[in-house]
């Protein structure tokens, strides 16, 4: 078993975060970002030639950061990083989701579309597409600050995958060129937790 993946890119780092909680030994095989993922072989392992991507022993190759997560999950169902029961496992798909789609896509979408470096990868890219995304980013973020006025994790008492979403998606706004407003303080504190845990170094 192997994880191909581009470090620098936010989607591995998920799974990176996600083995670290699982306290997991797997080996990674770095691809560069602009080269290897356009040949006809990783193609093969994904269509859509992205990363990060599980390849089993028998060749099984998982891609979609998510599903990843998920096979390791059922693979290694401690500790419970989807929740614990119907309604804590609902509970922690409905906030990874809202992470996903309201924070991270907003965020990726910014970097892609206004970052220098992103301009033979993201063709046409569009600033004023870039930079509308942007304020859809903070939004989200201060709807984090209300919810955790109430709760310690973004999906409960509990760390998840959601709080991995989350935490790569807030780092991510640095490269993406959105700042943190320091007035969520609920944000803050809930960030400052996260960002400590071992595995956010992953």
């Amino acid at each position: 078993m192997k994880i191909l993946e581009s470090r620098t890119a936010p989607n591995p780092r998920r799974v990176r975060i996600f083995v670290a909680e699982k306290g997991l030994d797997i080996p990674y095989q770095q691809l560069d970002f602009m080269k290897e993922l356009k040949t006809e072989a990783f193609k093969k392992l994904n269509h859509f030639q992205r990363v990060p991507v599980l390849v089993l022993d028998d060749g099984t190759a998982i891609s979609e950061t998510v599903a990843i997560c998920r096979y390791l999950e059922e693979t290694h169902p401690e500790p419970a990083l989807f929740g614990v029961g119907a309604l804590g496992r609902a509970t922690v798909e409905m906030w990874n989701r809202r992470m996903e789609l309201g924070l991270l896509m907003h965020v990726a979408q910014a970097f892609r579309h206004t970052h220098p470096a992103m301009a033979t990868l993201e063709v046409p890219q569009v600033k004023e597409w870039g930079e509308a995304n942007k304020p859809r980013a903070l939004e989200m973020l201060a709807y984090m600050n209300e919810e955790l006025a109430g709760r310690a994790f973004i999906a409960g008492e509990a760390y998840s995958i959601a709080d991995v979403t989350a935490l790569v998606a807030v780092d991510f706004m640095k490269p993406a060129r959105i700042e943190r407003p320091s007035a969520f303080q609920n944000v803050e504190r809930w960030y400052g937790e996260v960002s400590s845990r071992p595995s956010a170094k992953a």
